[in-house]
């Protein structure tokens, strides 16, 4: 859930999930790869210590 809710107000997670519907993937696969992505955009927040930078 906490993914779908990025998808529709985080614009760098929105931009990853269209690019991979686009591309021609299903959604549930675009979906699990956003929450992949999101894990590991937090896994590398928590290891160098620092806030979300959409940049």
């Amino acid at each position: 859930m906490a993914m779908m809710s990025a998808i529709q107000h985080n614009p760098v997670m929105k931009r990853f999930y269209q690019s991979l519907v686009n591309a021609g993937k299903h959604k549930k696969v675009a979906l699990t790869a956003c929450m992949r992505k999101m894990m590991t955009i937090l896994n590398a927040m928590v290891r160098d210590d620092c806030l979300w930078q959409e940049a």
